[in-house]
C-alpha cells in the first residue's frame, strides 16, 4: 500500500503560525499511515531477532543518514516512522509488561502533538504565556491531591521520578547547609530506586545509608535504629510508594511518626504508586504520603501520558528560594516586580517544554473518577493474574501484588532457566517481560499498564512463559 501523498509540501514548511496546520495535516496522514505499517510487520510486543538483527533493520532502513541531498519529507518521513515503529517496544501491547512504560492515552499523544506544533519553551513567560498558567492551575492541583489541606502546596514539573527525586535531595541538602557545614547523610532501604544513589553522587553527598530490605519493604526497627546512630549528623529518610522490583510500598505512617521524632526530613518516591490518590478505593494504601517533605509522582507510568511527565510535590514553596537564578534576558528584577512571572526558580532547566499540557488536557478529560477507573482496572488485572498464575501447577508466584506488579517464574527453575525463559521470549518478540531478584532467586516480572488488558491476554501470555521455559 502506497503512503498518502504530501504533494508539494515544502520540506521546510514551519509547524506553527496561521499556515501550520495545513503542513501538519498531510504529515500527519503519512506520519499515521506509517505507524500503522510498522506496527503490522513489527506483528508483536517487540521485534524479532534480538539486537543485532533489529540494528541491522534500521542500518538498511535509515543509511545514508546524512545524503548529499535530502529524500524530501514524504519518503523520510514514511521510511524512518515505519522503521521506528517495526521496531519499537509497544507498551500498548498486552504482552509489553516488563517495565513502568506505560502505553499514553491517544487524547494525552494528542495533546503532545499541539504542545510540540507550539513548542512554548518555559522559561520565561514571553516564551509561553498559556503554557505558563496552565502550569501553575495543573501543578497546584495535583499538589493538592498529595497534600490535601496545605493551600500552599504545589509541584515542580520533572522529566520523570529521576529528576523529581534529584531535585528532592538537592532541596534537602540546601537546606540542612543552612543549619550546619557537616553533609547531608541520606537513610534509605535498600529497595530505594537506583536514582537515589546515584543523586548522592552527583550531589557530592556521603554515599548513602542503605538498609537492608529482604522483605521488600523498609523496616521501622532498622530505621529508628539508622536514626539514633546518627543522629547528630543531618539526615534525610527516603521512602518509597512503589518499588520498581515488586511495587511494594513501604510502611509510611510508621516511618513519618520516626522521622517527627528525630526531626528529620522525609521525602517519599512515589513515582509508581502515587497515582493511587485518584481512586478514593485505593488512596488508603498512601497513609501517611501526606507527611512527607517532598513527594515524587510521575504520570507516564499510572498516568497514561508520553514520555516524559514527573512531578515533585511540596506542601509549601518556601524550599524553592534554593532554586533562585537571575538571568537578565529571562528575569530581570524590574521585569519580575512589573508582574511577568519567573520561572528560573521551578526547575534545573532552562529549556522546558509544556510537559503539563498533555496532563491537563487528560485531567479535564477524564476527572478523578476517569483516571481512577484505570488504575482500578490495571490493579485488578494484576490481582487476576496473580489467580492465574497459582491455578497452574507449573508456575510459581511469588506474592500477591501490591499495585500493578507480579512475580512469578517456572516451577522449580533455577535463576539460569528463569533467565533463558525471558531472553527466549524476547529474541522472538513474543513477549517482554522484565526481571526481579529477590531472596529466593530471580523471577519473571509482569508490570501490567495497560487497563484494556483481557483474561485471554493473560492466559496468552503465560502460555508463552511456559513454551519458552528450557527443559
Amino acid at each position: 500500500m502506497p503512503a498518502p501523498p504530501s504533494a508539494h509540501l515544502a520540506p521546510t514548511a514551519l509547524a506553527g503560525g496561521t499556515q501550520g496546520t495545513h503542513a501538519l495535516r498531510p504529515l500527519l496522514e503519512t506520519t499515521l499511515h506509517a505507524l500503522a505499517r510498522g506496527a503490522t510487520a513489527r506483528g508483536g510486543p517487540l521485534p524479532t531477532g534480538g539486537p543485532d538483527a533489529v540494528a541491522a533493520r534500521v542500518q538498511a532502513a535509515a543509511t545514508p543518514v546524512l545524503p548529499e541531498h535530502g529524500t524530501g519529507p514524504d519518503e523520510a518521513l514514511h521510511t524512518l516512522v515505519q522503521t521506528l515503529a517495526e521496531g519499537a517496544a509497544d507498551p500498548a501491547d498486552p504482552r509489553c509488561a516488563a517495565h513502568l512504560h506505560g502505553p499514553p492515552l491517544a487524547l494525552a499523544t494528542a495533546a503532545d502533538l499541539a504542545a510540540g506544533a507550539l513548542n512554548p519553551s518555559l522559561d520565561s513567560w514571553d516564551q509561553a504565556p498559556s503554557a505558563t498558567a496552565l502550569e501553575a492551575l495543573t501543578t497546584r492541583a495535583l499538589a493538592a491531591l498529595a497534600y490535601p489541606g496545605h493551600p500552599t502546596a504545589d509541584a515542580l514539573v520533572t522529566t520523570g521520578g529521576t529528576e523529581s527525586n534529584q531535585l528532592a535531595l538537592l532541596l534537602a541538602r540546601e537546606a540542612a547547609r543552612t543549619t550546619t557545614p557537616t553533609p547531608l547523610q541520606i537513610i534509605c532501604g535498600a529497595n530505594a530506586h537506583h536514582s537515589i544513589h546515584r543523586s548522592a553522587w552527583l550531589l557530592g553527598l556521603p554515599a548513602p545509608h542503605t538498609i537492608p530490605t529482604p522483605t521488600g519493604t523498609l523496616d521501622p526497627a532498622d530505621l529508628h535504629t539508622a536514626l539514633t546512630r546518627l543522629h547528630a549528623t543531618p539526615t534525610l529518610v527516603i521512602a518509597t510508594a512503589g518499588t520498581t522490583d515488586t511495587g511494594s510500598i513501604d510502611p509510611l505512617p510508621q516511618i513519618a511518626d520516626l522521622c517527627d521524632t528525630h526531626h528529620t526530613p522525609l521525602h517519599i518516591d512515589a513515582a509508581y504508586g502515587g497515582p493511587l490518590l485518584f481512586s478514593h478505593t485505593l488512596k488508603t494504601a498512601l497513609t501517611g504520603l501526606d507527611r512527607a517533605t517532598t513527594i515524587t509522582l510521575d504520570l507516564h507510568k499510572l498516568g497514561w501520558q508520553p514520555i516524559s511527565a514527573g512531578l515533585l510535590a511540596l506542601p509549601d514553596t518556601t524550599p524553592l528560594h534554593h532554586l533562585t537564578h537571575q538571568a537578565d534576558y529571562l528575569n530581570a528584577p524590574d521585569d519580575t516586580e512589573a508582574g511577568l512571572p519567573n520561572l528560573l526558580h521551578r526547575s534545573l532547566r532552562t529549556t522546558r517544554r509544556p510537559d503539563i499540557f498533555k496532563i491537563t488536557v487528560t485531567l479535564r478529560a477524564l476527572g478523578r473518577c476517569g483516571i481512577a477507573d484505570l488504575v482500578e482496572r490495571v490493579c485488578a488485572t494484576a490481582h487476576h493474574l496473580a489467580d492465574l498464575i497459582d491455578a497452574r501447577p507449573t508456575l510459581e508466584l511469588h506474592s500477591r501484588p501490591t499495585i500493578s506488579t507480579v512475580l512469578f517464574r517456572p516451577k522449580g527453575a533455577d535463576d539460569r532457566t528463569t533467565a533463558r525463559t525471558r531472553r527466549r521470549l524476547l529474541r522472538t518478540g513474543h513477549a517482554v517481560l522484565g526481571r526481579t531478584t529477590t531472596p529466593q532467586g530471580l523471577w519473571l516480572k509482569a508490570t501490567l499498564l495497560n487497563p484494556h488488558t483481557r483474561t485471554e491476554d493473560l492466559q496468552h501470555l503465560l502460555n508463552l512463559v511456559e513454551g519458552h521455559t528450557p527443559r
